[in-house]
């Protein structure tokens, strides 16, 4: 899988959803450096600066792929819309080339009008919220599955990787819509995945725990003693600690390997999936 320079993905092509910081940006940070060209994602030009993590979304692609000596381009899209998630697959794919590799990133809990949703319960939150966690969800999923997965089945190769979450695993009296929406992705992840077996395109999902991304650490309150980086898997994740199993799932080790789910949270939840 790799060519002459020796880097696992060179000569790929990779588009990340929701790459403009956190755990998006960790990603594509983690493809480039295996040698895949990047498609950079993100609903905002203006994303990365919200946690401190970057200044615009063009300026992340650039570093990105200069840092890397890879391609890159940024791309804007509300990934809700299915006529703007076509357009972004066809501006990376007229950029970089047909896409190998998709890791859809982009979601979470944010509400429509911004924030997260207050009290996010099965109960108390509002009909505009449920609908925009879904939709950013399981639509989003949906809507660039669909559009990446023909380019794979036309030419029988790819990777597909989702990413969930360990909520989707666990009643949670506080986030039940973000829950549910999660568990829908990794229901969806399994169907794909059974689907594309025939065109040798895998389909997997990594669903994280708790990781100190920008958002992690500056929308709550944490707890410091979970802030230590060793010596406990009693603790918050590192974003690299997340991003790697991404090679795995992207690179020749996650050949043979598809319709899984890997919950990346140091073992707070050890049960079947």
């Amino acid at each position: 899988m790799s060519d002459s320079t020796g880097k696992l993905l060179a000569g790929r092509t990779a588009l990340i959803t929701g790459a403009g910081r956190g755990l998006g940006r960790a990603f594509a940070e983690t493809l480039a450096t295996l040698g895949a060209n990047v498609g950079i994602h993100g609903m905002r030009e203006e994303g990365p600066a919200e946690y401190g993590e970057g200044t615009t979304l063009t300026e992340t692609a650039r570093q990105i792929g200069e840092t890397h000596g890879v391609k890159s381009v940024r791309v804007l899209a509300d990934l809700t819309q299915s006529d703007q998630v076509e357009r972004i697959v066809s501006e990376v794919t007229q950029a970089l080339g047909p896409i190998d590799i998709l890791v859809h990133n982009a979601g979470g809990d944010i509400a429509a009008k911004g924030g997260k949703p207050n009290p996010n319960d099965a109960v108390m939150i509002k009909e505009e919220d449920v609908r925009s966690v879904l939709d950013r969800n399981l639509l989003s999923t949906i809507f660039i599955c669909q559009h990446v997965s023909r380019q794979m089945m036309e030419r029988k190769t790819g990777r597909i990787v989702t990413i969930s979450s360990i909520a989707a695993f666990k009643g949670n009296a506080n986030s039940a819509i973000y829950s549910t929406a999660k568990a829908a992705v990794v229901e969806y992840t399994r169907c794909l995945a059974a689907q594309l077996r025939p065109y040798d395109v895998t389909v997997n999902s990594l669903a994280p725990g708790d990781t100190r991304t920008g958002r992690f650490l500056g929308t709550r309150e944490v707890d410091q003693s979970r802030m230590v980086e060793s010596g406990t898997l009693e603790r918050i994740g590192l974003v690299d600690e997340v991003a790697r199993v991404v090679e795995f799932f992207a690179g020749p080790l996650g050949q043979f390997v598809t319709g899984q789910v890997l919950r990346v949270d140091g073992g707070s939840q050890i049960w079947a999936s």
